[in-house]
């Protein structure tokens, strides 16, 4: 007989005594437990006392997370948080630099605890590592010439508390003082700090700005870019690492208006390519946090194209007419032009209305209506003028060389031009704010202070050689931005390190070639439509989707590497769950670090038995999008988001590293409870695998053509004498 769903049957230590086995009743008042447990060792005042995971995370049970205990564990008697929290308010403010470490020491790994820190924080202790902060620094200042290895320890500790603290959401950030703030940013100002108290600094800046506008104001007021940089120029990855991200907060709260003079002053003191030197080209693997972090600062700078992106031409300004004049000038700089002014009104509009119609423009009598869509704006005539000025005899060429073909072959440039900005700025995702689980960052695009300027001049060079290859007419024209699309999202996928590499992964990448990925892509996913071919398909696909609920189970069984996303993500923690080998079992558990390869079952402390699990859900309808306001915002971090729903009311949150992994896990999860797999992975795999073995299957049947209706049952024999008796 099993044993009843609310008895969890763990171990319990205690200092100084023998383990015991006992059987917890989840019905029971966790007090009522807590006082049988003290009962048994003889322990007076059990209100004092609580209960703590002695292996892995050692946090505190509590009646909200008490359901978590399983069968097995292994439990800690303690001091209760409520005592432990005043034992440690105390000797933290020790006189005994001994006791003041150690004290701190236990503070930054206890601080962890969400009830541990409720408990610390109701005596007013975070007031109490602020003012260490502000004032001890000092106190101490005599002290740390001979005792500096000692004082680097205890400022870290400190911070280390705070941070932990902090990160729980309990204390809003708006109620530190000018004078923390100052003192934080002093250790990140100073050129020789600890390490450890340099990552804390920038850690809780970062989480300042991010978190309290008032507070954004004041750090921007203590920390310039030029005091950021030489941590970049540093070889400790995770400092830069923090530095970025101090920087992309910065960037990402400052007004519109400032975000300009930012991006100005990031160029003067060389932030691109010091980034370029000593992050992106440095002798080592750039890891997911760093590569999270460039990509957030690239997309904040392309972000810096959207005021023009969605400003419309205004055709009664002079000097964005001057503009197109100027695109005119260059591409045919007319030797009569000085002399123009002899000439009739008539004549020189005439002239105009013909030169602009070479360029490309649709309103050849007045250019500027092109230019009143948003988007593109006005970006669309920048990236012209730009393409006119750094690439002048390429933009001749073009321009020339299509205004000399037959009307019905040239390519617009003006028209090009304008539609190419637009699908850039919809591939770059230009206004979208960055993704908090997203690495995608280009290498290309740190290689040059104008890096989306020099994008788009390749890019439409690429168009105008497409054109050609394709021999397209204005009927085409849509055909052709596709195939320009696609070539530029091909080649952007094999992620090229310079602007360079990437001309030259397009160069591979010419309509032919387009043509034959098109036709083998199209080999696998068409041409088996006739009937015989259809009921073949159908008759072999339980097969293949048994096939692919095996892989995906097998994925499970390897598990995963999760990520526990929060206030602040340089912070955030691990953990990994995966599948039994049996399937009956779901094993997971906190990690400190992101692991190498698996993680053994012995290392999970936690178990979800399969049968226990009542619902997959996804998306808005996770607890944890529904809780998390900032999160449930995020569109990609919803499409990445799952949950297991067990037992009443409990549930085990996930948020996928990415796509393919969020495709794996709700497959596999969804075919445990023997439910369909409806992943977009799954139909892509089901297609392919169909697809692969039919052709295995009509390899014989090369050049022979497969009738659409099966061929006639003949007519029964008038006699069986052919028969042969084996009898």
């Amino acid at each position: 007989m099993p044993p009843p769903v609310d008895i969890v049957k763990v171990a319990i230590e205690c200092p100084d005594a023998y383990p015991k086995l006992m059987e917890i009743d989840q019905k029971k008042p966790l007090s009522a437990i807590i006082k049988e447990v003290c009962d048994g060792w003889s322990l007076a005042n059990h209100e004092y006392f609580a209960l703590q995971y002695a292996e892995g995370s050692n946090f505190y049970i509590t009646e909200k997370n008490r359901n978590e205990i399983k069968n097995g564990a292994i439990l800690r008697l303690t001091t209760s948080p409520a005592q432990n929290a005043q034992q440690l308010h105390e000797r933290i403010q020790s006189s005994s630099m001994d006791a003041k470490l150690e004290a701190l020491k236990d503070l930054a790994s206890l601080s962890r605890d969400v009830t541990f820190a409720q408990e610390f924080i109701n005596l007013d202790g975070i007031s109490l590592l602020t003012q260490m902060v502000e004032s001890g620094t000092e106190r101490y200042q005599k002290l740390q010439k001979i005792m500096k290895p000692c004082f680097g320890d205890m400022l870290s500790f400190t911070l280390t508390a705070f941070v932990e603290l902090m990160d729980h959401g309990i204390v809003s950030w708006d109620t530190f003082s000018v004078a923390f703030i100052k003192k934080i940013a002093s250790f990140v100002n100073k050129s020789a700090i600890d390490i450890s108290i340099l990552q804390r600094s920038l850690a809780i800046l970062e989480s300042m700005v991010l978190n309290s506008h008032d507070l954004y104001q004041k750090v921007a007021q203590e920390i310039t870019i030029g005091q950021l940089i030489p941590h970049l120029q540093g070889t400790d990855q995770e400092i830069q690492t923090y530095t970025i991200a101090v920087i992309n907060a910065l960037f990402l709260k400052a007004p519109d208006e400032r975000r300009q003079e930012m991006a100005n002053i990031l160029a003067q003191k060389q932030l691109r390519s010091i980034i370029l030197t000593h992050v992106i080209r440095a002798q080592r693997a750039i890891n997911n946090e760093m590569a999270h972090q460039l990509y957030v600062l690239q997309v904040l700078t392309f972000n810096l194209l959207e005021d023009r992106m969605m400003t419309k031409m205004d055709p009664q300004d002079q000097a964005q007419r001057d503009i197109i004049f100027e695109l005119r000038r260059i591409a045919f700089d007319a030797e009569s032009e000085p002399n123009n002014n002899s000439g009739s009104m008539e004549k020189r509009k005439s002239m105009y209305t013909r030169d602009y119609k070479k360029l490309g423009f649709i309103n050849h009598v007045n250019p500027a209506m092109d230019f009143t869509q948003t988007p593109p704006g006005m970006l669309a005539l920048d990236n012209m003028l730009y393409f006119a000025k750094h690439h002048q005899d390429a933009y001749i060429r073009i321009v020339l060389e299509n205004s000399s073909r037959e009307d019905k072959h040239e390519c617009p440039f003006g028209r090009s031009s304008i539609e190419l900005t637009k699908m850039l700025c919809e591939i770059l995702k230009v206004g979208e704010l960055p993704s908090e689980t997203c690495n995608d960052f280009h290498p290309m695009f740190f290689t040059h202070d104008r890096s989306f300027e020099e994008f788009f001049c390749i890019c439409i060079q690429l168009l105008n050689k497409t054109w050609k290859e394709m021999r397209a007419t204005s009927e085409d024209f849509n055909k052709v931005m596709q195939v320009v699309k696609e070539q530029v999202m091909r080649a952007l996928t094999t992620k090229p390190s310079s602007l360079d590499q990437f001309k030259s992964k397009l160069q591979n990448l010419s309509y032919t070639e387009i043509l034959k990925i098109r036709q083998s892509e199209r080999m696998n996913q068409e041409d088996f439509q006739s009937r015989p071919i259809l009921e073949l398909k159908e008759k072999i696909q339980p097969e293949i989707l048994e096939l692919i609920k095996q892989q995906r189970l097998n994925r499970l069984v390897e598990g995963t590497c999760f990520r526990k996303l929060n206030s602040r993500r340089r912070q955030d923690k691990f953990w990994y769950c995966r599948l039994s080998p049996n399937h009956k079992v779901l094993h997971y558990g906190d990690l400190e670090e992101s692991p190498q390869g698996e993680v053994p079952h012995d290392s999970l402390q936690d178990k979800l038995p399969v049968a226990d699990i009542k619902a997959v859900v996804t998306g808005k309808d996770c607890p944890h999008m529904k809780e998390k306001g900032a999160l449930k915002q995020n569109k990609e971090v919803l499409e990445l988001a799952f949950s297991i729903l067990y037992d009443s009311n409990c549930q085990l949150n996930f948020i996928a590293p990415d796509k393919h992994e969020y495709c794996i896990w709700t497959d596999g999860l969804n075919a445990l409870l023997g439910k369909d797999m409806m992943s977009d992975l799954t139909r892509n795999d089901l297609d392919t695998l169909l697809s692969m073995e039919i052709k295995l299957r009509l390899l014989d049947l090369e050049n022979i053509q497969i009738p659409d209706a099966p061929p006639p049952i003949p007519k029964e024999p008038s006699n069986y004498d052919f028969v042969y008796d084996c009898n």
